[in-house]
């Protein structure tokens, strides 16, 4: 007996974007078994009893008078997740007559735990948005991921609990009700609850958190243990703009091929704000395995990465950053192709002057050698350090100020300023996502206009601090973004003079 070739569509996530896969299922002569094909991992082989017991206990028949070959088309792709288990099951109820259904147009996602439930599955959002695009009306995925795959505009979203539940609405039984389109509602509360005015002193540090929450531009922090240094980078999301809707949808779909969307909320709302611990590996941070995952530099797009205690990071990790804080984008080659990930971040870093932390401390004696300090130093790489716009002292916070039962200003103060000086960035670039950390060198000689006496100022620093061109365009663009803030529309010898201080120095 044979039964007819019938064919699902499915779809497999490469990098962050989804791919459309056609499940073909073809029973035909031979031994009872069940063959799949086309560049499955192991997860996508060991379906085969999943499905069998699935069906099972879903009051359906495995057919056990031919031999059943599930093909995954395009055979070059490799199909990896347990996504497949509904579309290869309901293929199988297709081919052998149990089930007599139109699904053409409708894309299936779902793993099958034994009992026929349908279970969670990752990257459901940039699977449907490409079943979307590709003209597919419908999509059947869990129930869990239903609210996720309807932030999808354009295609009716029907979400499975169980196997059983999806036979039954097939054969018209009990039809399942599609799920309302999820409404887009981003966060404008503090996401980290330490607000700007709880942090006493530290008044040029939060200056410099300004500048680089206004322009993006990238921060290192220097301190003894205990100057806030940790305090002040979990309190920057606060002063950070709300995401935008098109930012929202592309952070979420980071997390949502990773599976690290929370719990209860199909979109992310809020700003990223990841802080490795110090001891991360190099596929950790930058993406990576057999198949390529997005890397913490991925997890903090549109947000912030923070790295304490800079200096006991692994060299290797810390190289690898220089390409992402360049390009804005890691890509990560293997033997079947490369693959791509956005990694636009706000880099945040802290770390101690030296092995003891007291370096240079007014109070407490250092305890390390000279030889000691500048190893330690040595640490982090020059041409690292010369990617980071911003570098802050923090020194120790004084006992009149710790005392001081006067609050600082509030977070929503500076972030209004932060808001106001994007707004003049986006009516410069005329893009929400480009900010002047990333201009390019002729819009640094567009928009970058000294006055006379901040061309002098700027020769003579040139001159007597000897910077390479990237620091040079690096100043001119925290110019900018003093400037902004200023309100001014022309960059002056203040604005540079302060860009200056922010240069690094040394740690004593």
């Amino acid at each position: 007996m044979r039964g007819v070739l019938a064919r699902v569509v499915s779809c497999a996530v490469v990098g962050l974007d989804g791919v459309l896969v056609q499940v073909e299922v073809d029973i035909g002569l031979g031994s009872p078994g069940l063959t799949i094909v086309g560049l499955p991992d192991t997860a996508v082989q060991e379906s085969r009893e999943r499905v069998r017991a699935a069906i099972r206990n879903s009051g359906a028949r495995m057919p056990l008078n031919g031999r059943i070959i599930v093909n995954l088309a395009p055979a070059d792709i490799r199909k990896e997740g347990p996504a497949y288990d509904l579309p290869i099951a309901l293929g199988i109820l297709l081919a052998s007559g149990q089930v007599v259904a139109d699904v053409e147009g409708t894309v299936v996602l779902g793993e099958l735990s034994l009992d026929g439930s349908v279970r969670h599955t990752a990257g459901v959002l940039p699977m449907v948005g490409v079943a979307r695009e590709h003209g597919l009306r419908r999509a059947i995925v869990p129930a869990d991921d239903a609210a996720e795959a309807a932030l999808v505009e354009g295609i009716e979203v029907l979400p499975v609990r169980n196997l059983r539940e999806l036979i039954e609405h097939l054969q018209g039984n009990s039809p399942i009700r599609p799920v309302a389109p999820t409404p887009i509602e981003l966060g404008d509360e503090l996401v980290s609850g330490i607000d700007f005015a709880e942090i006493k002193g530290q008044e040029h540090v939060k200056r410099g958190l300004e500048l680089a929450a206004a322009g993006g531009h990238n921060v290192i922090a220097v301190g003894p243990p205990g100057a806030g240094k940790t305090l002040l980078a979990r309190a920057l999301p606060t002063i950070l703009p709300p995401l935008t809707r098109e930012e929202a949808l592309e952070v979420t779909r980071i997390y949502s091929v990773a599976g690290l969307l929370p719990n209860g909320s199909p979109l992310v709302r809020h700003r990223p704000f990841r802080a490795p611990h110090h001891t991360v590996s190099y596929a950790g941070m930058i993406g990576g395995g057999a198949w390529p995952r997005p890397g913490e530099v991925t997890l903090a797009h549109r947000g912030v990465l923070f790295l304490d205690e800079l200096p006991e990071f692994s060299p290797r990790v810390l190289e690898v950053l220089r390409q992402p804080l360049e390009d804005r984008v890691v890509t990560i080659s293997r033997a079947s192709g490369a693959v791509t990930f956005p990694a636009s971040f706000l880099l945040v870093a802290a770390m101690n002057p030296c092995p003891c932390g007291y370096h240079g401390d007014p109070i407490r004696p250092c305890t390390c050698s000279a030889h000691e300090v500048t190893r330690y130093q040595k640490r982090i790489s020059g041409p690292l350090l010369d990617r980071i716009d911003i570098h802050l002292h923090v020194p120790r916070v004084e006992y009149d100020k710790l005392a001081d039962h006067r609050t600082g200003e509030p977070s929503a103060a500076v972030r209004a300023r932060v808001e106001a000086a994007r707004a003049v960035q986006l009516r410069r670039f005329g893009d929400p996502r480009r900010l002047n950390s990333d201009m390019t060198p002729p819009e640094i000689r567009r928009y970058c206009r000294l006055d006379e006496a901040g061309e002098r100022l700027l020769r003579t620093a040139v001159e007597r601090l000897g910077l390479s061109a990237r620091a040079y365009h690096r100043v001119l663009k925290l110019a900018r973004t003093i400037a902004d803030l200023a309100g001014e529309e022309r960059i002056a010898a203040v604005h540079v003079a302060e860009a200056l201080q922010y240069r690094p120095q040394e740690f004593a």
